[in-house]
């Protein structure tokens, strides 16, 4: 059985239900808008976000209305950010497709992310809940606050371990921990299991994201960006920060420069990912999300139900291995 469908497992009712109301909340009468809604849709991930909203629901009582709208305004919220921030990278492919900004042109991709963070806030307040709504319209500050945090460190001389974790803590990191505590919010956990979750998710983001980043040492179609394409936009993450930090000669670090000036040359590009790989940059990255996954694994002996715990550590698991 396919691992993402084991983990889902405890849910698959609730996943479901979860399903219908995102295309219906994404839905429009106007021909074009409700076309450009459905382009959007066609882009189905492996729906990690809500997975991680429903289980964290489950583990604490019923998965109810609450967390369906949880997991669907998530979802929109990161599709959002995702249109907007395909325009500030100027990015012509997403998920093996054209992006919104290459098929549609910028200024309706940036009105369309603005029309699905209404909807979203909207959706929220039908919760009723000011703790959902107030989770949710802090964490697209934290996300903008993350974007403008990496962009301002590209213009950064050093390339610094601290930075990186404060921009993945203010993105990806963010995003999951938000899923899991709207998760335990929803079932009206105590404030003790809120916060364990918020912790487990925040870590798991983190994992999610370092797996993400050393994708970008490798060639494979699959992933949809071209090898050295961080590098290329004048990012440096973890594997390659680790490697410059402990083993980079006077060439490599002329080389760092020219990548923060957006300057280098894609051999100079191809330098930088060998480098990397042969300072043992990778493992690095590797031992890192290990460590990750033993504080993650201690967290989860606290949940009580059986089965979102296995699923949950198959979850973590899945997340740190995964080949794409």
């Amino acid at each position: 059985m396919d691992t993402l469908v084991k983990i889902s497992q405890p849910i698959a009712a609730e996943l479901e239900q979860y399903k219908e109301l995102f295309s219906t909340v994404m839905s429009h009468g106007n021909d074009f808008l409700g076309g450009a809604l459905n382009y959007i849709k066609q882009r189905k991930g492996k729906l990690m976000r809500p997975m991680m909203v429903l289980l964290m629901a489950k583990e604490h009582g019923e998965v109810g209305q609450k967390a369906l709208i949880s997991a669907v305004a998530l979802e929109m919220l990161h599709t959002a950010s995702l249109i907007h921030d395909d325009v500030v990278d100027e990015s012509g492919e997403r998920r093996g497709q054209a992006s919104t900004n290459r098929a549609y042109g910028n200024q309706v991709a940036v009105l369309l992310g603005d029309y699905i963070l209404s909807l979203l806030l909207r959706q929220t307040a039908l919760t009723g809940d000011l703790r959902i709504v107030e989770t949710v319209s802090s964490l697209g500050g934290t996300l903008s606050e993350g974007e403008i945090f990496q962009l301002s460190n590209i213009e950064r001389q050093e390339v610094l371990e601290e930075e990186y974790y404060r921009i993945i803590r203010h993105k990806t990191a963010a995003l999951f921990a938000a899923c899991a505590k709207l998760g335990a919010l929803s079932s009206n956990a105590d404030e003790t299991d809120v916060e364990r979750a918020e912790k487990f998710g925040e870590i798991v983001g983190t994992c999610f994201q370092i797996r993400d980043d050393i994708f970008d040492y490798y060639d494979d179609n699959r992933i949809g960006k071209p090898t050295g394409n961080d590098l290329m936009e004048g990012k440096f993450t973890l594997p390659a920060i680790y490697a410059i930090n402990k083993c980079a000669d006077e060439k490599i670090w002329k080389i760092v420069e020219k990548v923060k000036k957006r300057t280098a040359s894609s051999d100079e590009i191809a330098d930088i990912v060998e480098f990397t790989k042969a300072h043992g940059g990778i493992e690095y990255a590797r031992n890192v999300m290990d460590e990750y996954r033993s504080e993650a694994l201690s967290l989860l002996q606290g949940f009580s139900n059986v089965d979102v715990r296995h699923a949950l550590t198959l979850y973590l698991n899945y997340v740190i291995e995964r080949d794409i």
